[in-house]
């Protein structure tokens, strides 16, 4: 199967990316280069996967760091392995204990939703097992970039000046001065083509080189994190952190188009994807740019969410199974539900039974589709003192419901929004695809491959292509080049249709697929931020 057989060449091959020898995407160009400086001394995809993600909790810290999340699917040797890397909230914390401190919804920042940071063992565990270089040295060029500093690049220095403005009115308790020490150290984010850097995130890098991450989970990190947790009266403890280990997981998929779609599954949102995907694949679509495409797509996507946020959370405590959601059966009857006009979705009833994207792969055949982030930027506004460490806010995604399947308990996992994409037809790959970005992960993910699958468009297109948002209920938003002719269509199928004037919610995405007979890589980046396709 040629690249032809894939999609249309044609479609904006000025702006798609080819290479032989390997190659970096990601939202940031000193990152992806740093990746493919890895590739050319000797790495693997799986080497310039971890430098690339070292490099972007420095390189672009309003929407990852050290402290969040991560997840992996990584193509070797003829097999797709998956990473969950997503760390557990605290075993002291539970509904009855918030309300015991007259907590009745989990906030956005502070120490109440700080769940154990998995982004540090997830680079060890890749590390280990696939890697070819040293830990220590594929973490160098992110240390190089934390000491030495970096200019702002456009969108990253407009989403920074928005979190510090917006921080400045809502983090006013002491606790929080640290992240202004690090991120605003003179009373201000750094503007752009400013040179910023972060001593102290460049020693936390060195630590974690030095020590495999040790330290972070069993030693002087550790210890640090713990003190701060308990001198703000938090509930994360170094006894949390010890106790943490990634997990190797078994990827998810559903048969599309001759192809298969891999995700990660549950905790992730992944399976909403998939779900979606599953709803879908019983249509043939004639044109990517009619009302028809548009409404199934949205009407599909929305019945999976509402499933997802039902159900969706820790596998073993979700009393429906991933493989009961991604039935034909069940698919066939939620189907059902999908007419001609726009409906307000409701849970079905299964049968029983800010976040950082980068691409990598490399000419030996390896691909790795990896995600990490802090969750709504800079996570919960906490900075380990000293340390570049801003910690995450996931368990803000928890239920204070007791009988959720999501709710709120100690030493749980919550429902995650980041996940991996990947991309198979029959043994072969095809490659890792990523749409960050919130909820809007998963609509991405559908409207990435329906561009590629259906519509036969290359790397760079499928990412350009206007994209829609579905919010809750009929509201439905769309991006300013959106057409307006199919948004007047919809509108009279009774979705409700707002146009995202300020840039939107639409998520940022990169792709690379490889053409199996000649092993050349197609890659296509963001272009509603500062992406960058590295290549040789």
């Amino acid at each position: 199967m040629s690249f032809d057989a894939l999609y249309n060449p044609y479609s904006s091959q000025r702006m798609t990316t080819f290479a032989k020898n390997g190659m970096v995407a990601t939202s940031q160009p000193l990152a992806a280069q740093a990746g493919l400086d890895i590739l050319k001394k000797g790495g693997n995809a799986v080497d310039a996967a971890i430098a690339t993600a070292a490099c972007l909790t420095v390189v672009e810290p309003t929407s990852n760091g050290i402290g969040g999340d991560a997840f992996a699917l990584v193509w070797t040797k003829g097999k797709l392995h998956g990473l969950n890397a997503s760390g557990p909230s605290p075993q002291s914390i539970s509904i009855d204990a918030l309300k015991e401190k007259g907590i009745d919804e989990i906030p956005k920042h502070g120490w109440t939703p700080v769940t154990v940071p998995g982004a540090p063992s997830a680079w060890v565990a890749l590390s280990e097992r696939f890697g070819k270089l040293s830990f220590k040295e594929v973490l160098e060029p992110a240390i190089e970039y934390a000491a030495n500093g970096y200019p702002i690049s456009p969108t990253l220095g407009k989403f920074w000046k928005a979190a510090a403005d917006h921080f400045k009115k809502v983090l006013t308790d002491d606790e929080f001065k640290h992240w202004f020490d690090t991120f605003a150290p003179e009373g201000k984010a750094p503007e752009v083509g400013e040179v910023w850097r972060s001593e102290g995130h460049a020693a936390t890098l060195r630590e974690i080189a030095e020590t495999n991450a040790e330290s972070f989970y069993r030693g002087k990190i550790a210890d640090e994190i713990d003190a701060f947790s308990k001198k703000y009266d938090g509930f994360l403890s170094k006894e949390d952190l010890a106790a943490y280990q990634p997990e190797w997981v078994d990827p998810i998929g559903v048969e599309y188009r001759g192809h298969k779609v891999w995700e990660i599954p549950p905790n992730g949102q992944g399976i909403i994807a998939l779900m979606a995907l599953n709803l879908l694949k019983d249509s043939e679509y004639m044109s990517k740019e009619e009302v028809y495409t548009y409404h199934k797509q949205i009407e599909a996507i929305k019945l999976a969410f509402t499933d997802g946020l039902k159900y969706v959370t820790e596998s073993k405590s979700m009393t429906t199974r991933a493989e009961d959601l991604l039935s034909d059966s069940y698919a066939e009857e939620r189907r059902k539900l999908i007419g001609e006009n726009a409906i307000d979705p409701t849970p079905g009833t299964p049968p029983k039974g800010g976040t950082v994207y980068l691409a990598t792969a490399d000419s030996e055949g390896n691909m790795v589709s990896f995600i990490q982030s802090n969750y709504m930027g800079f996570g919960s506004g906490l900075v380990v003192p000293g340390t570049g460490i801003a910690l995450q806010n996931r368990g803000h995604n928890f239920s204070m419901d007791p009988d959720h399947d999501n709710r709120l308990e100690g030493g749980k996992k919550t429902y995650h929004t980041i996940i991996p994409g990947f991309l198979t037809k029959g043994d072969q790959p095809v490659g890792p695809f990523g749409v960050m970005g919130g909820f809007m992960q998963p609509q991405g993910h559908l409207q990435v491959i329906m561009n590629t699958l259906d519509f036969r468009l290359n790397p760079q297109a499928a990412l350009d292509a206007p994209r829609w948002q579905w919010m809750e209920g009929r509201k439905v938003l769309v991006e300013p080049n959106f057409p307006n002719h199919i948004a007047q269509a919809l509108a009279r199928k009774g979705h409700q249709i707002q146009v995202a004037l300020d840039g939107g919610p639409f998520g940022r995405g990169q792709i690379i697929w490889r053409d199996p007979e000649t092993g050349v890589l197609s890659g296509g980046t963001e272009s509603r931020t500062d992406g960058s396709v590295a290549a040789w």
